[in-house]
């Protein structure tokens, strides 16, 4: 569909609108043409509309059965075809949705009604035809409504959607719109405008669909076929509505029981499934028919595409083929009973509509034409009446045609014209919703010339000043010839050099024991240097020099007088001899634990002869023994113990 006024439903939930779900029993002849003595039918119709079969509980009694419409042994192809499934199809052209789903056990004979042979065709064909003639009437010309048709065909084996039209396609997937319409992206669809067409594209594909041999049927149904014809019109007149009504045409495969089939291997794989997706529609209907709030649609891939079928939007018609022979009973009660809660189930068709304006051809119209003669007049000034001169009119026929290049009305097509202005009054007398197309209002004409004048002058200043510009620089290039020759405009000036500044090294203060200062002051000749000033250099790298400039740098160090070294070492060694481990955990980087390592070896080994001895203790290198003297050698040698780290 085309991008245009959003889809507009129309839903009326009153009585009137909301449609049950019709159905109709066929109950198919003998097999053979007669019946006999030991197989009489279980089956009898009573009038055109109820039947009864017998109860399997008590044979002297039956149980009866009424639905829309009973077809019996003798009833012929157009009996079903026109009593149900011609009048739905009037709903299409309305652009509403129907259905027609054959349901029965196998072998009952759903395709037989579905489909039909060359001298009693089915429901399909026959449908196909009437649906036909009916849109080419419809879309005759003069006519509101032009119509296309467009089918597709579409099986479901073994819970695979498979398109007939195209096997190559694989397993497409079932998606439902914003709008809960159902659809199956990548699904082909064939555009048919005549009975011809179908037949070129259906029976191929008929042959695509798959089918087995069983005990009770020789050409028995695999999968649950769906054809799918679509109806799209659209009305030619404004307002230029589009509808679209899809009719299902669906053949299901007959629920089997494989103890009289006899069905193996693959077969028995076949009829699980569509045992399985039949318990499903079982499911369904009847959630429905409880009004439950959760309907198991997603449960089957069956139902999933019947959901506009059932309790959905569509005129649905459920045409259930049942068997007269008795060893069938079975099947045909469980047949009648699905058909029977089927009827129960209430669907609420709507039209599909949707409001689509047909996208018309910019109108392009000059200046002169937007304005109109008199409001041009008014918009030139009273200075512009006044010159008179022949130069204005060529001015403003130039701006004009900077202004807009539009191609005026009497270019167009006259039809265009008349289509044009058509809409134009239509839309004028729906009121003032929208901006009328060719009477744009004078103010919002004023507004928008002014703007594009003060933009033109605008471009105009800017290239007066440009080339103002261009003639100061061709001015000062002829004034100075040569710097014209040795100027270049790819060759950049050298930066200026730039002067890297050392920031001075800050002055550090010494904070040094009180009882060291005193003995520095009591003893002046003594030699006891804590800190000295060493300097070093640093190599810098001007911008624009090839050699490193080297540049001093001030730094300290710490340097101790081999007398005060040695004093500390005997005083540590006294420690390490005499003290206990209390006394121990007073020198710097000794703890509980060394404290008590270093008590345990003394015991052992007796005292310590040097302070080196403490590596054979702790592990420690000779480059963290010095570090561990100048730590504790300042505070032992002005009789201060520091206190553990």
């Amino acid at each position: 569909m085309d991008a245009g006024v959003p889809v507009r439903r129309r839903r009326e939930m009153a009585a009137a609108t909301s449609a049950r779900v019709r159905v109709a029993v066929r109950l198919r002849p003998f097999v053979d043409g007669t019946a006999g003595e030991n197989d009489t039918p279980c089956v009898r119709g009573l009038d055109s509309c109820s039947l009864e079969i017998a109860n399997w509980r008590n044979h002297q009694e039956t149980l009866k059965y009424q639905f829309d419409a009973f077809y019996g042994e003798r009833s012929s192809q157009q009996d079903i075809y026109a009593g149900s499934v011609q009048p739905i199809l009037r709903h299409l052209l309305e652009g509403q949705n129907a259905s027609v789903l054959a349901y029965g056990p196998t072998g009952a004979g759903k395709t037989h009604t579905m489909l039909g042979s060359p001298e009693q065709p089915g429901v399909i064909p026959r449908a196909l035809m009437d649906l036909l003639q009916l849109t080419r009437e419809e879309s005759a010309e003069g006519r509101p409504w032009a119509l296309s048709v467009t089918m597709s065909y579409l099986e479901i084996y073994q819970e695979k959607v498979l398109d007939l039209l195209e096997p190559s396609s694989g397993d497409l997937v079932i998606r439902e719109d914003c709008r809960g319409n159902i659809l199956i992206p990548g699904l082909t669809q064939k555009p048919i405008t005549s009975f011809a067409d179908f037949e070129r594209h259906f029976l191929p594909a008929s042959r695509n669909r798959t089918v087995g041999a069983t005990r009770l049927n020789q050409r028995s149904s695999r999968s649950h076929a769906v054809l799918l014809v679509k109806v799209d019109q659209r009305e030619r007149l404004a307002p230029f509505r589009q509808r679209e009504g899809k009719l299902y045409l669906i053949d299901l495969a007959g629920s089997e029981d494989n103890r009289r089939t006899g069905n193996k291997g693959l077969r028995l794989k076949e009829s699980g499934a569509i045992n399985t997706s039949l318990f499903v529609l079982g499911k369904v209907v009847d959630a429905l028919n409880q009004g439950l709030p959760r309907v198991p649609y997603r449960d089957s891939k069956l139902t999933r595409l019947l959901q506009d079928s059932l309790g959905g939007s569509a005129h649905s018609i459920l045409i259930a083929n049942i068997a007269p022979e008795r060893r069938f009973y079975l099947d045909t009660v469980s047949a009648l009973n699905f058909a029977a809660r089927s009827k129960e189930v209430i669907n609420r068709p709507f039209t599909n509509e949707s409001l689509q304006l047909h996208v018309l051809a910019p109108i392009k119209l000059s200046k002169k034409e937007l304005l109109g003669p008199s409001e041009a007049k008014r918009a030139r000034g009273p200075e512009e009446e006044e010159t008179g001169s022949p130069e204005a009119p060529a001015a403003a026929s130039s701006a004009s045609q900077k202004l807009s290049p539009l191609q005026k009305l009497s270019s167009m097509d006259p039809a265009m014209v008349e289509r044009l202005l058509s809409l134009d009054r239509l839309l004028g007398s729906q009121g003032s919703q929208g901006t009328p197309l060719l009477s744009t209002p004078r103010r919002e004409r004023m507004v928008l010339m002014k703007t594009v004048e003060a933009k033109d002058l605008e471009i105009e200043r800017l290239k007066m000043k440009q080339k103002e510009l261009e003639a100061k620089v061709l001015a000062q290039e002829a004034a100075d010839p040569k710097e014209k020759e040795n100027y270049s405009p790819t060759m950049l000036r050298p930066l200026a050099r730039r002067t890297v500044t050392v920031a001075k090294p800050l002055k550090k203060a010494v904070v040094m024991p009180l009882q060291l200062i005193q003995e520095q002051a009591a003893y002046p000749s003594a030699e006891i240097h804590i800190l000295k000033k060493k300097g070093r250099k640093r190599k810098l790298e001007s911008l624009d020099a090839s050699e490193p400039e080297e540049r001093g740098e001030d730094c300290w160090e710490l340097q101790i007088s081999p007398e005060l070294l040695a004093h500390g070492r005997q005083k540590i060694l006294d420690l390490l001899n005499e003290g206990s481990a209390r006394d121990l955990r007073s020198l710097q980087r000794i703890g509980q634990k060394k404290a008590q390592l270093i008590v345990g070896w003394r015991e052992l080994h007796g005292p310590f002869s040097q302070v080196e001895d403490l590596e054979r203790v702790e592990g420690i290198s000779g480059k963290q023994m010095e570090s561990f003297l100048k730590a504790n050698i300042l505070g032992l040698a002005a009789g201060q113990r520091c206190g553990p780290s």
